[in-house]
């Protein structure tokens, strides 16, 4: 671990921090008149200016990578990247098959409302859905009169054979476990007579 720090150190690095901070907001302060001045200007000023050619004109093959640059304003980026998106086809074409294609935007706020049940499962939905069966059939069998009920067999599994047992004497009866005893000689205490 480091040391604790003096005072000084302490103060040290506050206003480092300080000054950084500063720098900092001073830094986005230009960068956001510098945008302010950008918007004010046509497109076509600031593509003659910064020599690029219209995004809307761009083909197959050539570089957007000079769109990006700092000195770009955001719009002009945007139709760029627009148009970079249109005219390349593995971009322009999605087969569907990215996870991230659907819209999870429309989710609802409900909770997801299941049948199952922890340490269950699925059982009793199972259970349920085979009870219906069952009820629809019986009530079908019994709508029609000309079927005639058959009491349905269940043939239990077979028993398996047990072994023959040979002329073996019983087990002898188990022992109880033995435990162990202990006996503590007395130590006389302080102040006592041995």
């Amino acid at each position: 671990m480091n040391a604790p720090r003096d005072f000084w150190s302490r103060r040290r690095a506050a206003v480092e921090a300080e000054t950084e901070a500063e720098r900092k907001a001073e830094a986005e302060r230009a960068l956001a008149a510098e945008m302010a001045e950008l918007e004010e200007r046509s497109d076509a000023e600031i593509l003659a200016e910064l020599d690029l050619p219209d995004p809307d004109t761009l083909k197959s093959g050539d570089d957007v990578i000079a769109f990006m640059a700092r000195a770009v304003p955001e719009r002009i980026r945007r139709r760029a990247l627009r148009k970079l998106w249109r005219l390349n086809p593995v971009l322009a074409n999605l087969d569907g098959l990215n996870d991230y294609d659907g819209d999870y935007t429309a989710v609802s706020d409900a909770p997801v409302l299941t049948t199952y049940q922890v340490g269950k499962g699925l059982l009793a939905h199972v259970q349920e859905m085979a009870r219906q069966a069952e009820a629809e059939t019986q009530v079908a069998v019994a709508d029609d009169p000309a079927v005639e009920i058959e009491p349905v067999v269940v043939e239990e599994p077979a028993a398996e054979p047990e072994a023959p047992q040979a002329d073996v004497e019983t087990d002898p009866p188990v022992r109880a476990p033995r435990r162990m005893r202990f006996a503590f000689d007395t130590v006389p205490q302080r102040g006592e007579a041995s």
